[in-house]
């Protein structure tokens, strides 16, 4: 029986009836990013003025790497992402000297998420979130994703040797997150599943190893861990082969295919069915509610309604108010707890 959003989410990930699917979404806040204090209260006000049933953390982007050497600093701007002072990776050779330099930044993210579960409590599940080595590297080169790709298909033992190193900090991150009392991992690979990166028998050889790696190194405790897909034409089938309850991506890039053959094709709960960069941004709410209750028509038992990706900073908070009611409006009228 459902009683609290914990409830909800894990019925949601079985595939068994709900009393209305589970509702969250995310975002930077980019200058309180750089703050442990100002993002863990932002993240619990979010949370609770908005009724999120499960909580993406949402730590500045840029951490991982600045944990092997990067720098970044704050933009100054709350709509705009840090900026890069430093990349460390500047030739070929500079993957064999790859070396974390500060596993600290990734520690006071951990302690940080656990503020935000010591707030929230037992009953609202909070993701940590965790990028893919690969995600990681291309901030060390700059977010230069053509040339990351050419290092690592023209010298898979230099540039793999440094992805294996990296995925043992993510390995020692994901464990004190879920020790700090994460939920789960939302384990986000951008861009690079994807036939505009690189063919699916490649990605299988030289970076599908890492993510089972590290998805088989979460403590069992952790419960609920999702595959995040970022961009268009992704490879979702990758969610069949790792050890994760949801998919997350958006249905809305292009060449992905709908929600419905996504949970058909992978055999997990998926998450998304409203677009970010434009609905959640301008509206107006009935858009946002035709998505929602396209998303809960589409799959009655298995969804988790979110965006497809982070939500602008722009967007308004109505908006986002708008997808969360529509969830509750739809399954009252019979929509969310069907077979």
């Amino acid at each position: 029986m459902v009683v609290n959003s914990r409830d909800r989410v894990e019925a949601a990930l079985a595939g068994r009836a709900v009393d209305r699917p589970p509702v969250g979404a995310w975002g930077h806040s980019y200058l309180d990013e750089w703050s442990p204090e100002r993002l863990a209260a932002v993240t619990v006000d979010r949370a609770r003025r908005l009724g999120w049933d499960y909580v993406k953390f949402q730590p500045r982007a840029t951490f991982f790497a600045e944990a092997f050497g990067a720098r970044y600093r704050p933009s100054g701007s709350p709509e705009q992402a840090p900026v890069c002072d430093h990349t460390p990776i500047d030739d070929g050779d500079s993957w064999k000297r790859l070396a974390l330099a500060d596993f600290g930044v990734m520690e006071q993210q951990a302690r940080t998420l656990g503020r935000v579960v010591g707030e929230l409590g037992e009953t609202v599940p909070v993701l940590q979130t965790v990028f893919s080595p690969m995600s990681v590297a291309a901030y060390l080169v700059g977010r230069d994703r053509d040339r990351l790709v050419a290092d690592l298909r023209g010298r898979p033992e230099v540039v793999g040797a440094a992805l294996d190193r990296i995925a043992d900090a993510l390995i020692e991150f994901v464990v004190a997150s879920v020790q700090e009392g994460a939920a789960g991992i939302f384990y986000a690979i951008s861009g690079f599943a994807t036939p505009a990166a690189m063919p699916l028998e490649v990605y299988r050889d030289l970076l599908l190893p890492l993510d089972r790696r590290i998805l088989r190194n979460v403590p069992r405790q952790a419960w609920f861990n999702v595959l995040h897909l970022c961009g268009p034409r992704q490879y979702l089938e990758l969610a069949a082969q790792l050890p994760v309850q949801a998919l997350s991506y958006s249905v809305f890039d292009e060449g992905n295919p709908a929600l419905a053959e996504a949970r058909r094709r992978t055999g997990r709960a998926v998450m998304g069915g409203v677009e970010q960069r434009r609905v959640l941004v301008d509206g107006p709410a009935s858009e946002i509610a035709a998505q929602v209750q396209d998303a809960i028509r589409s799959v009655p038992r298995g969804l988790l309604v979110g965006p497809g990706c982070s939500v602008p900073p722009t967007a308004p908070e109505a908006n986002l108010t708008a997808m969360r009611d529509a969830a509750v409006a739809a399954a009252a009228g019979g929509a969310g707890g069907g077979s």
